[in-house]
């Protein structure tokens, strides 16, 4: 007998006293781990983001463009790519030249900018991930994956979920969806940790409506 047909034989014999009929499977997964305050689920998403090596800010709506403008001076930031749904006024007090997402630039170009810029579609409290759904103001995908540093906005509480079950019910699936949990990283064989291969090397989240507080840093 071949081991073709002692496998086939054995999954005849599984089957033998299986139902011919499909039985529903009932999914009893939870949607949320614990009951969390809108404060807690804030505080949860900036823990996860910085242990996760992203660099976290905090600011009142009205101290986004000058909180913005910090951080680019801070880095020295020349040129900052900007999708073309981006709020103008986010970038009103910042020095840096604001490069438009073009659909013609090259990799090379990308490669070019300083930073970016981008809001997001919805942030996941529990697992410190941003999800980026190439919408206006976040651009094409390859805008936040091949300048060096990309400064992530995030609408505190209307943006920031608690699970990944309840951030899927807000995404449209036929979208491009863009998980990102901290700053691109790998590890090879011997658990050496490179930064920035296959995206940017660093990431800035900002919690815009949350109370201001001392930055988080991994």
């Amino acid at each position: 007998m071949s081991s073709r047909e002692r496998i086939l034989g054995r999954v005849r014999r599984a089957l033998a006293d299986a139902s011919g009929e499909d039985t529903p499977i009932e999914r009893t997964y939870l949607r949320e781990h614990g009951d969390r305050t809108v404060e807690e689920t804030t505080e949860l998403l900036a823990e996860n983001l910085a242990d996760y090596r992203a660099i976290v800010h905090r600011c009142a709506p009205d101290d986004l463009a000058a909180t913005l403008a910090g951080m680019l001076a801070a880095r020295g930031t020349k040129t900052v790519l900007v999708p073309p749904g981006l709020d103008p006024s986010w970038l009103a007090e910042a020095d840096a030249e604001q490069v438009p997402d073009r659909p013609e630039s090259t990799p090379h170009e990308l490669d070019r900018i300083d930073s970016v810029v981008t809001a997001c579609a919805v942030a996941v409290a529990e697992t410190g991930t941003i999800v980026l759904d190439g919408g206006p103001d976040q651009g094409r995908r390859r805008i936040t994956l091949v300048p060096d540093h990309h400064i992530c906005v995030v609408q505190v509480p209307e943006q920031v979920v608690s699970s990944v079950p309840q951030a899927l019910e807000r995404l449209d699936p036929v979208r491009p969806l863009t998980w990102i949990s901290g700053p691109s990283a790998t590890s090879d064989i011997e658990l050496d940790r490179v930064e920035g291969v296959h995206g940017p090397r660093t990431l800035e989240v900002v919690l815009v409506g949350a109370q201001p507080s001392a930055e988080v840093n991994s």
